[in-house]
């Protein structure tokens, strides 16, 4: 019984420690770059202090995945500059820009 047992929470702990698979393309400089541009050119208009720090998180952001959790910040500048129609608009033409570099699961329109 004992030994079953241990066996059993070694199965789950290999699963649960087990690294996510992790996709096989990095994005170089050249595709952060073209991220970044997109995610920047969707708060041109936005001009506050608070786009400003946004503007420096998106600078300093390493990755697709620093860059799309980003695009709340961004959704929620738009929607203060203009409304939640736009913003939503704005964010949702954001989701190409990042098909590859996430998984599918993640890239989520907003309704």
């Amino acid at each position: 019984m004992e030994t079953h047992l241990i066996n059993a929470l070694t199965r789950m702990l290999r699963v649960n420690l087990a690294p996510r698979q992790r996709s096989a393309r990095t994005a170089s400089l050249k595709d952060l770059a073209q991220i970044r541009r997109q995610l920047e050119r969707s708060i041109d208009d936005c001009t506050s202090e608070s786009a400003q720090r946004l503007r420096k998180k998106i600078d300093e952001a390493r990755t697709p995945l620093e860059l799309w959790l980003l695009r709340n910040d961004a959704y929620q500048l738009i929607s203060q500059r203009h409304d939640q129609s736009v913003a939503a608009r704005r964010i949702n033409t954001l989701i190409h820009s990042f098909e590859g570099w996430l998984e599918p699961k993640q890239l989520v329109r907003i309704k």
